[in-house]
């Protein structure tokens, strides 16, 4: 049997190829470029997030793991991007990033033990700094106005 190495090629909708015509990469543009990246010989797309997203972090503060963000088109647009790349040989994977929710998804409202919070009278609790982005530095804390807590965020609060 012959094995080989897969071959993936990342793809971040936003500036890869605008198929609507305003200004910004979507799935249709993506869609267009199918014939290109098959020609590369690619075994698979990985999509940069694509779901519903306050925008505040170009996507990774996902807002809705089971929605499309309009600027990228519509479930259906992502259906039709998924059947046409298979019908290519070429299989989609989604970057999933659970760890990168933002402030508006579902989970930080009714799930709030997914979060790490403490308590801290006048400043953050300790002197942590976010990774991203920097510089220059930022408190990796952002107190939450409805409970007075402190949440912890590595990235965008």
């Amino acid at each position: 049997m012959w094995w080989h190495e897969a071959v993936v090629y990342q793809v971040y909708p936003r500036s890869f190829a605008d198929g609507n015509g305003d200004g910004v990469g979507d799935l249709a543009g993506v869609l267009h470029r199918l014939d290109h990246l098959a020609w590369l010989g690619i075994d698979a797309i990985w999509l940069s997030p694509i779901y519903r997203s306050p925008m505040a972090d170009f996507g990774y503060d996902v807002a809705d793991h089971c929605d499309i963000d309009p600027v990228f088109g519509s479930l259906g647009d992502a259906d039709d991007l998924v059947a046409a790349a298979h019908d290519r040989g070429i299989r989609v994977l989604l970057d999933w990033v659970p760890n990168h929710t933002s402030d508006q998804h579902r989970w930080f409202r009714d799930r709030p033990d997914f979060y790490v919070w403490r308590d801290s009278a006048g400043g953050p609790p300790n002197n942590w700094v976010r990774a991203f982005p920097f510089p220059p530095a930022m408190p990796a804390w952002t107190r939450h106005p409805a409970t007075g807590r402190w949440y912890l965020h590595l990235f965008l609060p």
